[in-house]
Parts: structure tokens; sequence; C-alpha cells
């Protein structure tokens, strides 16, 4: 092990001096709160016992601040005349306690919601039109004064479904 040339340098973006310097296997911690918010790159450099070297690159995206959310104007898009613009920006200020404040932005109903909601309310008309006639309820559209009434012999109608139907029409 005296002889062991293995070494693992770790650089943060294009840094020529490494941020360390260890021998394999490594275990470390990236404070990210010395970093610049934005795109980073953490690249490894790693040479075996025999001499060779090997070159990781991992990027990576730092946000420590606030996170920020704008509707209304997206990237790249072709704008004229004015512009309602919502910009919301919030973070975790507070480690002792958690309070919403305008944490939430204000975002627009997904399509695929809608197209659920008309998707139901379709099939409703549909069962309605469908099931919700005269001939399957004539309770619900004609009143019982109009129906024919004949003696009821122990207790029941004489007169069956379809023939109360027929007296109707």
């Amino acid at each position: 092990m005296e002889n062991d040339k293995r070494i693992v340098r770790v650089f943060l973006d294009n840094d020529e001096v490494p941020l360390a310097e260890y021998q394999p296997p490594v275990k470390m911690v990236l404070d990210t709160t010395k970093l610049t918010d934005g795109k980073h790159t953490l690249r490894v450099i790693a040479r075996s016992t025999d001499g060779i070297e090997g070159v990781k690159e991992v990027p990576f995206v730092v946000r420590n601040g606030p996170a920020i959310t704008v509707v209304g104007l997206g990237e790249n898009d072709v704008v004229d005349h004015h512009i309602p613009i919502t910009i919301n920006a919030y973070g975790s200020e507070r480690n002792d306690m958690f309070i919403v404040t305008g944490s939430e932005t204000p975002t627009a109903i997904p399509a695929w919601v809608w197209v659920l909601v008309i998707a139901f309310i379709a099939w409703g008309i549909f069962f309605l039109i469908r099931h919700l006639t005269p001939a399957n309820y004539a309770a619900l559209f004609v009143p019982l004064c109009v129906l024919p009434v004949k003696k009821i012999r122990n207790g029941h109608n004489p007169l069956s479904r379809n023939e109360r139907h027929r007296n109707i029409k």
C-alpha cells in the first residue's frame, strides 16, 4: 500500500486547482452554499495504480436562492404590446418554522382536467337522453291522475307494467 499511486482529484467548473485530493474510495460533502446559483460542472480525475487517468464530468445546477416562477412569459416567446406577467419568488428563508405566505404560483387548469370534465358531462347528457324517456320512467313524466285506475285485487294493480304504458299513449 505504500506504493499506492491511486489518487482522486475533484475540480469544480474550469478551475485548474483541485477542490480536493483523496485516496480512493472517496466520500465527500460538497457545500453548495458557497457556489453561485446556476449551472456548474464537477470534474473528477482518477489515477490508477498503473498511472492511467480517467475523467468523469458531472453537470449540475445549484439553486440555493429562492425559486422564481414567471407566468405569462415563456422562454423564446414572441410578444407584442402589453403582456400581463406574474412573478413569484419563494424559498426556505426560515428553518425554525413553516408559514405559507404566497408560496403558490397561480397557474391555469391543465387541459386534461377540462377534457375529463367535458367527457363526464357529455356522458351524463347521453345517459339522460338514452334512459330518461317516458317509456322507461312513466311516473316521472306523467302525473298519476292521467293513468286509468282499475279495481285493485289483493293489494296489487291488475294491469301489468306494459299495459300501464300502453294506456298512457
